[in-house]
Order: C-alpha cells, then structure tokens, then sequence
C-alpha cells in the first residue's frame, strides 16, 4: 500500500503569485508618487499665492487703498515679518537651481498675458502681478480700476492659479 504524505507550505506557483501581485502594488505607488507630491506642490503655491493676495489687501488696507511696490522690502514687511515666516517655493533648491527658492514678483507685460508655462528654470518662484487689472481664464485679465491688481503664477501641474484683491 503505498501512502502519501500530504506536505504542509506553500507550492511555488503559490509564492510567485504573491510576489507578483506586491511587484503590482508598488509600481502602482511609484507610478502615482510624483503625480501626488506635485499636486501638494501646487496646493502650497496655491497657498502661498492666498497668502500674498492677503498681505496686499492689508497693504492697501493701511495705505489708503494705495497698491504696493512689490519687491523685497513688501515681502519682508507683510509677507515674512518674523523670522520664523517663509515666503518659499516648495521646490526650493531641488529644482536644480538653488536661486530659485524664495519668491519674486513680476509685472506681467503690457498686453496681459501670461505666455510661457512651468519652468523649474525661469518661472518656478515667480509670482505675476498686474496692476489695474483683474484674473481671467487661461493666463489672461481683464481691465478694471486703478486700485486693482491681478496676482498670478504657473503650477507644476499645468495651468495657472491667479487671484484678485
């Protein structure tokens, strides 16, 4: 009579499956991992750019509806006023330019227009303002009163975040 033993453990059919489907499941996350940071990216540029609509409304606020001059000496008075605030791009000095960390303001040309798009090189810390004028679809504003101004700036993701004060 001949009997077998029924041996406990897995078969080998049984251990690749599972080490497939775990390969499965971290390319997943690896592949979605870059996508998920630049959209938190963008959400802080975001964030900040709220933050800097903000300090120009307080501007305004105490200079008799006056815009401001936006340059480093605002950014320290209203947007960094003690040393433990940071007006930083969240890619910093990752971006391959070490420069490119704090924000700068630009005026936005003559016709309105934002042209170019994200560039870790050129318009990564760059915030757009126009002065009289308001946001519009696309990168674009619209006329409007003397006392308005248009804040802009490109997100990784693509497109452009903007606000009005």
């Amino acid at each position: 009579m001949n009997i077998h033993k029924k041996e406990k453990g897995f078969t080998i059919i049984e251990v690749v499956l599972v080490l497939a489907i775990a390969g499965l499941i971290f390319l997943m996350v690896f592949i979605a991992l870059p996508a998920l940071q630049r959209s938190q990216r963008d959400a802080q540029r975001k964030n900040d750019l709220s933050r800097a609509q903000t300090a120009v409304t307080s501007y305004t606020s105490n200079n008799r509806g006056a815009l401001p001059t936006l340059n480093a000496a605002f950014i320290s008075q209203y947007l960094t006023p003690t040393a433990s605030d940071s007006f930083i791009d969240p890619l910093g000095a990752n971006s391959g330019t070490p420069a490119a960390t704090t924000y700068t303001f630009t005026a936005v040309a003559a016709n309105g227009t934002l042209v170019a798009g994200f560039n870790t090189a050129s318009t990564q810390n760059v915030i757009y303002y126009a002065t009289g004028r308001t946001c519009n679809t696309g990168g674009t504003f619209t006329l409007a009163g003397t006392r308005k101004i248009a804040l802009a700036m490109y997100l990784e993701g693509g497109g452009v975040a903007c606000v009005n004060n």
